[in-house]
């Protein structure tokens, strides 16, 4: 049978409705800032109820893991977006590492995922995308080792420093007085620090 006009399926309402609500809180988290943000302001903006809110994500600290979600898969899809430019793996591995440093520059990023975020969930090493960033990392690294681009080390241990180093590289520039001076400093002391991977040519 036909469907009929103007009925939507039920998940799609629902998708379409928790879509609103984190759009609209999403604004107001960048702008407000977490503990400003009033849920009566982002719900009236989505043209919804405090109940769809609570339905959906159980309370605003729910929605704001929900954004916290869907900036971090953004910036996810960036980044690969990047790295697979790169003309080499090393390059690209190096080329992703600084555009999450430099992400650390902008205004939404930086004040819910940087600032807010730690405040509001805790320490963010220990969100749950981090293990899957791990995994990653830890694959892009041992690929390196792989093609004999880098020393033999122990891929998941220099994937936990690197995403290490990058993090708090990020939380430094995000509450830095001179963020730009700060990124600059934290670009050039990462190349270096991952510089000491590659193997040495030979003759060099």
């Amino acid at each position: 049978m036909a469907q009929k006009i103007g009925h939507k399926p039920r998940k799609e309402m629902i998708a379409e409705t928790k879509g609103k609500l984190i759009a609209a809180a999403r604004r107001a988290f960048a702008t407000r800032g977490y503990a400003e943000a009033s849920m009566d302001d982002f719900t009236a903006e989505a043209g919804l109820t405090r109940g769809a809110l609570y339905h959906h994500f159980g309370d605003k600290k729910g929605l704001f893991q929900a954004v916290i979600a869907e900036i971090d898969a953004e910036m996810s899809d960036r980044l690969c977006a990047i790295s697979s430019k790169a003309q080499t793996a090393w390059q690209g591995f190096v080329d992703e590492n600084i555009a999450y440093i430099e992400m650390a520059l902008e205004p939404e990023i930086q004040r819910i995922m940087l600032l807010d975020g730690p405040a509001v969930l805790g320490d963010p090493s220990s969100w749950p995308n981090q293990n899957a960033c791990i995994r990653t990392m830890t694959a892009s690294i041992q690929k390196l080792m792989d093609e004999g681009t880098i020393r033999d080390v122990d891929a998941e241990a220099t994937a936990r420093l690197v995403n290490g180093a990058t993090l708090s590289a990020a939380l430094w520039i995000a509450s830095a007085e001179a963020p730009q001076a700060v990124s600059k400093k934290a670009v050039g002391a990462f190349l270096v620090m991952v510089s000491g991977l590659l193997k040495e040519k030979a003759g060099a």
